[in-house]
This record gives structure tokens, C-alpha cells and sequence, in this order.
């Protein structure tokens, strides 16, 4: 389902001539189409003074009185709305002007299909999802759980993956069945499962730190904030327990985010006491098939999940991915393959996610690699924004 165009009910002339209207130039320089990329547009890079709402600021295509969705957010939680999220489609190796303009009065929409929560009638996971896919992590009462050995804990920082093949908001609706008796996320009833298995694994991008040939991990989040939902972005933070890597002491908080019509959620590590990451991918059983990019960087891993097939994969902006290790034991669940990312002033940068066969375009390995491969691309070279006045 392409995403809906925002109407607002003023005609775009009633602005002609505000003196804080802005027109800004969105450069594509890549010879492929680009859509699902988010923009992001601050007060300072339009030239605005302080004393404006962004929230009030509204986008459109010059030369259209439709308006594209727009989502402001206040990422530091001090009331200000600090950044004005929007989404333009625009062509290989072409550019095109948008006016970005006071619309006070709009009807904005209350579209939230980027979503994001705590979820404490589930012990204390953390979920968010798009359009696209869901992921959900655990918390320390789940962790408790597993060490005073009470049934129904779970003790991992890994990332589990839902299996979403609907464009609508599942999360909620699956806890609540899951909750009262109606039903389980564990079957397939027509909007897609959970039957990812995480375990001890890192899931679908947890880390790791190796030291001397052994990794080491942290254990369940233990305090969370949510940021932002809406229906161009879900962000929020997740911080850990300090912890040891043989004799290091490891700091760590994840800032997460996922967009509109991506697959790959954007995870921002916060980390002291290493000089890299080690980022995985869970092997499972091992029977499926990796591939390896790291010029362009990026890895994957496609495998059988029950009866159908499952792509999982991790890209990296240009240079950070500097090697992977396919680590094979018999260990449970301990089998991954890790993508060795550098941490530079305390911070890496990755994105990681899944493509379902049941749910996704993707169909084989090859389709899943050429999405990533395409990323890769768009993220190290992004769509360029300059204002014109």
C-alpha cells in the first residue's frame, strides 16, 4: 500500500510571500529512484529563528497544493519539537523543490504506523514495528525471572524478530490476545507470527565484544525511553547494566529508530571500553547461507524458518564495517555471524533487520542482498537538501 499524502485544508497561495516560508531543493545523485528516505529539516538548517514551532511547518511539492506527511519531533524531551521528518519520492540522478511553509490551522494526520512501547503485561519487553517489520527486546524483570529460575523469564540482549505480512499496526493487537487467552503470536492467523527463535543468540543485531577469541555480552535493558511515534518514525533508548568483557568494563545505551517502509531498523550504539563492536546475526540451526559485502558494507544471512524462508541482515556506513566473522559452535544458540564495526568517539552505527518471504517482496537470497546492497548506496550517499530561500 503506497503511503497517504497529507491534505491540509489551506490552499497553498494564502502563504504567498510569509517571510518564513522556505523553498528547498532535495538532490538525488545516485541513478536509481529513491523513496522511503527520511529528511530531516531542524530550525537552523532552514534559516529559521528560534522563536518558531516547527510543529507548526508543513511540506509540499512546489507547484502542488498537496501537502506530504510530516512528523516533528522533540528528541531531547524538552518540549521543542527539534527536528520535521518527511518523505520524498524523487527520481535517479534529478532533483526537485519543496516549499516548507506555516499551515497553523492543518488538519494533520493521526496516522502512527511507526510505533513503539514498553510492554509491561509482557513481563517488560520493548516492541516497535513500521509498516514493514516488528522487533521486541527484553527487560530486567524477564531477566530476574530466569535467575530466581521462575518459569516464563527470559534472559538475553538479543533481538527477536515478528513476522509481520500486514501494513498495519500489529504489536498491541498481538499482546492482547497473547494476554487475554484469545489467542497466541506463536500461529499464523493471516497477519504473520513470532517464531524467531533468539535464545543466548544476539537475534537480529544484538552486540557483542570480542576478547581473545571469546565474545561477551550484556544481559536485558534495564531502563527505557520512548522518544517518538508517528507515521514517519519510531525512535527510543534502551541502556544495560554496566558490564565485563574479560577485565573490561563495557557502558552501553541503544538508540534505536525505525522509519516508514524501511526493513532495517537504525541502532546507535552508546558504548566505553572497546574499540569495536561485534554486531550479529543468529545462525540458528545452521542451515542457512551468509553473504559478505564489506567493501560495500554490508552482511546476510537467508535461511528456512518452519515453511517458508527468512533473510536477516546488518549494513553498515562506509569504512565502520571493517570484517565479519562467521562463528560456527556447538554451543546453544551461541552460533552468529558478527560484523566487526568500529566505535568512534564512544558510538557505532549500524542498520539491521529481516525480510520474511511470507511478507516481504523478497523471494531468495539474491532479492534480499540486492535491497541491501541498494541501502548501502542510498545511506552513503544521501539525498542532499539545500534552501533556496
Amino acid at each position: 500500500m503506497k503511503k497517504p499524502l497529507l491534505f491540509l485544508a489551506i490552499l497553498a497561495s494564502s502563504f504567498a510571500g510569509h517571510s518564513q516560508n522556505k523553498i528547498i531543493t532535495v538532490s538525488n545523485s545516485l541513478p536509481i529512484d529513491r523513496e522511503f528516505e527520511t529528511i530531516e529539516l531542524t530550525k537552523k538548517s532552514l534559516g529559521l529563528p528560534t522563536s518558531v514551532k516547527l510543529e507548526n511547518y508543513a511540506v509540499k511539492e512546489v507547484g502542488s497544493n498537496t501537502f506530504l506527511e510530516s512528523q516533528g519531533v522533540d528528541n531531547d524531551g524538552d518540549g521543542t519539537v527539534d527536528v520535521l521528518l518527511f518523505q520524498p519520492k524523487i527520481n535517479a540522478s534529478s532533483s526537485k523543490d519543496f516549499e516548507v511553509l506555516v499551515a497553523e490551522n492543518s488538519t494533520a494526520s493521526k496516522t502512527i504506523s511507526c510505533y513503539s512501547r514498553f510492554v509491561p503485561e509482557r513481563t517488560d519487553d520493548y516492541a516497535w514495528e513500521n509498516n514493514k517489520v516488528a522487533f521486541r527486546t527484553y527487560g530486567p524483570v524477564a531477566q530476574k525471572m530466569v535467575e530466581n529460575k521462575i518459569a516464563g523469564g527470559t534472559l538475553t540482549s538479543g533481538i527477536d524478530a515478528w513476522l509481520k505480512r500486514v501494513d498495519y499496526p500489529i504489536i498491541n493487537k498481538w499482546y492482547e490476545k497473547a494476554t487475554n487467552g484469545t489467542g497466541t503470536y506463536h500461529k499464523d492467523t493471516g497477519e504473520g507470527l513470532d517464531n524467531f527463535h533468539v535464545g543466548d543468540s544476539r537475534g537480529v543485531g544484538g552486540i557483542a565484544v570480542k576478547v581473545d577469541d571469546q565474545y561477551y555480552f550484556s544481559k536485558n535493558f534495564t531502563t527505557w525511553k520512548t522518544i517518538t511515534t508517528g507515521p514517519i518514525r519510531t525512535s527510543f533508548i534502551l541502556t544495560y547494566a554496566d558490564w565485563d568483557a574479560k577485565g573490561n568494563k563495557i557502558t552501553e545505551s541503544k538508540l534505536i529508530s525505525l522509519d516508514y517502509g524501511s526493513y532495517l531498523s537504525r541502532f546507535e550504539i552508546n558504548i566505553t571500553g572497546t574499540k569495536s563492536i561485534a554486531a550479529g546475526l543468529t545462525l540458528h540451526d545452521k542451515k542457512g547461507t551468509i553473504g559478505t559485502n564489506i567493501k560495500e558494507g554490508w552482511l546476510s544471512h537467508w535461511e528456512p524458518i518452519d515453511d517458508s524462508e527468512i533473510g536477516t541482515g546488518i549494513v553498515a556506513p562506509k569504512n565502520t564495517l571493517t570484517s565479519f566473522d562467521n562463528h560456527i559452535t556447538e554451543d546453544k544458540d551461541l552460533s552468529n555471524l558478527y560484523g566487526n564495526i568500529e566505535v568512534k568517539n564512544n558510538k557505532a552505527i549500524y542498520y539491521v533487520g529481516f525480510g520474511w518471504k511470507k511478507g516481504s517482496p523478497f523471494q531468495n537470497q539474491k532479492q534480499w542482498e540486492t535491497y541491501l546492497s541498494s541501502f548501502a548506496k542510498k545511506i552513503n550517499n544521501p539525498l542532499v537538501v539545500k534552501v533556496k530561500k
